[in-house]
């Protein structure tokens, strides 16, 4: 019995895959390909989405809700020294969560739009300006590919922000300083953040993020959609309004509240009698009973 494991295109990409991966491994799963799949997973918990999985579940009785397919360490840390998704580590990342470890709890607003989602100039020195007049401390991801349509005038290291190129988003999403993150609200920033507590400012671009942002904002109630203009810009002001919100308002208690629950949830859905860990368990029990029955 062998398992075809694929990305599916609309919601995440390859990192939660591998983690899963993993996770059969550990189980004594191995790994090659075939013609023909007998189960439907998702990477995301059942509590999180309990009537779209039910209603899934009567049209193809086999799907079932796997995630969030991050890291142990983040979860339950049941498993030793599962504290990756197996990438090479920079050396940008220790500088990240030293110059975190020196910021008070809640202060620091993370900002990353993924490593697809290519934002325009103009919209690029609105978020530089927006973070630039928040008082908060900032720390933004910007890849290789943008960092041309940075302003000229805008510093990469200041006393209170600091650019880089790469990150570990769940070690940064995890520290205690962090207190929102300004996301492109795809699949996989969105489930590390419910699955961390961490409030987000929704600023989708394209495919599944509107969606995304949509339930992040009116369903889960974990964060606040940046408006747009009639150029389909967030403007600094509307940015900055957003991140004072969350990180002072009463509205952004509320949204705390919220972010700590549903991580809480999350974590249990991973526990060993959690939701996604008695999926799990069930997928690869049926795959040894069926390699039985070929033998």
């Amino acid at each position: 019995m062998h398992c075809l494991l694929l990305s599916f295109p609309a919601q995440g990409h390859i990192s939660p895959m591998l983690q899963f991966s993993k996770l059969l491994k550990y189980q004594g799963v191995k790994f090659s390909n075939m013609d023909k799949a007998d189960w439907i997973l998702c990477n995301s918990f059942y509590e999180l989405h309990q009537e779209v999985a039910d209603w899934t579940m009567n049209i193809w009785p086999n799907f079932r809700t796997i995630g969030p397919s991050i890291p142990s360490m983040f979860l339950d840390k049941r498993i030793k020294y599962d504290e990756d998704y197996g990438a090479p580590q920079f050396k940008s990342e220790e500088y990240c969560m030293e110059w975190l470890n020196d910021k008070p709890k809640g202060s620091v607003v993370y900002v990353s739009f993924g490593s697809l989602a290519s934002l325009n100039e103009e919209q690029i020195e609105e978020v530089a300006c927006g973070l630039k007049d928040c008082e908060n401390y900032f720390l933004w991801v910007v890849i290789p590919s943008q960092e041309t349509k940075l302003p000229k005038y805008f510093e990469k290291k200041s006393q209170k922000g600091l650019v880089v190129t790469w990150c570990s988003q769940l070690k940064v999403l995890a520290h205690e300083a962090i207190g929102c993150f300004v996301t492109h609200c795809g699949w996989n920033s969105t489930l590390e953040a419910i699955s961390l507590g961490v409030p987000i400012v929704a600023m989708p671009q394209w495919s599944d993020q509107t969606t995304n942002a949509k339930f992040i904002v009116d369903v889960w109630k974990i964060g606040i959609r940046a408006p747009i203009d009639e150029k389909q810009i967030v403007r600094k002001d509307k940015l900055k309004d957003c991140i004072l919100e969350i990180m002072e308002g009463e509205k952004g208690k509320e949204i705390k509240n919220n972010a700590t629950q549903w991580k809480s949830l999350a974590v249990r859905a991973f526990d060993e009698e959690g939701s996604s860990q008695k999926n799990i368990m069930e997928f690869v029990t049926s795959l040894f009973h069926l390699q039985a029955i070929d033998k």
